[in-house]
């Protein structure tokens, strides 16, 4: 395989031979596909093999691959220039686009990563409310800074420790960590650090422990005792945003954040991400506020162009109503698949994120996604894989469903899962 040989030179020339670890395959114990291209809802590998894609550049690509609009605005974006360091007219059109989108945002920084996004909603947040702890939850990632880095230590939210070699424990101690869809264990953390809270950063549908809805009521009750405490509330959205809806997971539980983070999809499949939030916490950003925020390529006009392009269509008032309907159909076809070769599979869905977990218990948390099944999820990809069903390389990560799937895509789909829970039986 091409793949292979390919892979094999990448690990001379970069750390596990990749620049983002989980496209490295280490869940699921083989070597990764290098992709040659893209198109619709299909991935080609550099040995001509096609595959049914369920990863979408990790959820970027809601439209599908080299969609013809964002293809013809980036092109049209690239002619002019690729990077000018200076404001453009595209940035606020963006701007505007995502502030129309959800009601609790007046204001916007673009940025260039979900990362970049957190640290500065975090860093917004503690000089609003002059307080240092960070309250999050467990299996909710919100990127790779070191505030966020931080795993749940005795199980409660009294104690966090470094998740990896490198992040300060002076810093981690300044992160607390609750349990997700357990609003006591936040009460908890609101009591001890009483008036020390400064924000309570959440995943309002959690996608990074594989696909975990909140229960009902649940993240009402979080913005009652953020309010309580004088905190902020502050929403992950990088996945969620203009996934579920035009206006994301807080548009469909009613809850207004007072800070959200947005990417992925903004960006068309270009870098782009954004925070955004009330005028009052957004002013103290640089240059009118005191709080220091930059970056060289933010809101280039390669990505306000994938990304003005995608929001468009978005706004069609059928797009997320047809999207539903092949997430539906997709899922009820691997429930029967699995019913019918009596292999347990709980899956979690909203709207076109979807995850089968190798388990017959309700997946409600962390600690619940952690006791599924971890070799059969290895086989199942295994045999999807060589059924050129191309789904992500970890137990942890979601399917996500693009507007590109057509039926007979999803019919082959429902297919390779039938044969592939027969085997696993």
């Amino acid at each position: 395989m091409k793949s292979l040989k390919q892979f094999r030179k990448a690990l001379h020339f970069m750390p596990g031979g990749v620049n983002s670890p989980v496209r490295a395959y280490g869940s699921v114990d083989c070597s990764p596909l290098f992709i040659a291209k893209g198109k619709g809802s299909k991935i080609y590998d550099i040995d001509g093999n096609e595959y049914i894609d369920y990863v979408c550049s990790w959820g970027a690509l809601i439209l599908g691959y080299s969609h013809p609009s964002v293809v013809r605005a980036v092109q049209a974006a690239a002619k002019k220039g690729t990077s000018f360091g200076a404001p453009t007219a595209a940035e606020t059109t963006l701007a505007e686009m995502i502030c129309s989108a959800f009601d609790s945002i007046d204001k916007v920084r673009l940025v260039s990563s979900g990362t970049e996004a957190v640290m500065t909603a975090v860093r917004l947040a503690r000089a609003f409310t002059g307080r240092d702890y960070i309250l999050k939850m467990s299996g909710c990632y919100h990127g790779h800074s070191d505030s966020m880095l931080v795993s749940a230590g005795s199980g409660s939210a009294e104690f966090s420790k470094p998740l990896c070699p490198g992040v300060p424990k002076a810093l981690s101690s300044l992160t607390l960590v609750a349990e997700y869809n357990d609003i006591d264990s936040a009460a908890k953390a609101f009591k001890k650090y009483k008036n020390k809270i400064a924000a309570c950063i959440i995943e309002p549908v959690a996608a990074n422990m594989g696909i975990v809805l909140p229960k009902p009521g649940y993240l009402q009750a979080l913005r009652k005792l953020c309010n309580e405490n004088k905190a902020l509330l502050i929403f992950d959205e990088v996945i969620t945003g203009f996934r579920l809806c035009f206006g994301g997971a807080q548009n469909i539980f009613k809850i207004k954040p007072d800070l959200t983070c947005l990417g992925k999809i903004i960006g068309g499949g270009v870098p782009c991400a954004a925070v955004g939030g009330k005028a009052k916490i957004m002013n103290l950003l640089s240059p009118i506020g005191p709080v220091y925020q930059a970056g060289t390529l933010s809101g280039n006009p390669l990505a306000t162009a994938a990304a003005i392009a995608t929001l468009k269509i978005l706004k069609d008032k059928d797009f997320y109503a047809r999207l539903e309907q092949n997430s539906i159909y997709l899922h009820l076809g691997l429930l029967d698949a699995a019913k019918k070769a009596s292999i347990p599979v709980t899956i979690n869905r909203i709207g076109s994120l979807l995850s089968c977990f190798f388990t017959q218990k309700k997946v409600e948390n962390f600690s619940d996604a952690k006791s599924a099944d971890t070799k059969l999820f290895k086989a199942f990809f295994a045999s999807m894989l060589k059924n050129r069903i191309y789904l992500a390389p970890s137990p942890f990560e979601a399917m996500f469903i693009s507007a590109a799937l057509t039926k007979k895509d999803i019919e082959k789909t429902i297919f390779a899962a039938q044969n592939t829970f027969k085997r696993l039986k």
